[in-house]
C-alpha cells in the first residue's frame, strides 16, 4: 500500500551519518524557529541547522 512505501522512507538515514545532540539557548532556537517559516517547506529544525551549517561552510547539500 502507499502507506507501506511511505513508511519505508521514514528512519534513519542511509548515508553515512552520525547523531549528536545539541543544547541551544532559548533565543537560538527561536531565531531557527523564524528562519524555518521562511522557508517554503518549513523544514524541521535539525533540516534548518543542516542547511544553514551547508551555506556556513560553504558545502554542497548532498541531498538535492
Amino acid at each position: 500500500s502507499s502507506m507501506d512505501s511511505q513508511m519505508s522512507q521514514v528512519g534513519r538515514p542511509k548515508k553515512d551519518t552520525e547523531s549528536i545532540n545539541l543544547r541551544l539557548e532559548r533565543t537560538m532556537i527561536e531565531a531557527i524557529d523564524d528562519l524555518r517559516r521562511q522557508e517554503p517547506d518549513i523544514p524541521t529544525r535539525p533540516e534548518m541547522i543542516r542547511r544553514i551549517l551547508v551555506k556556513h561552510l560553504g558545502m554542497e547539500d548532498s541531498d538535492t
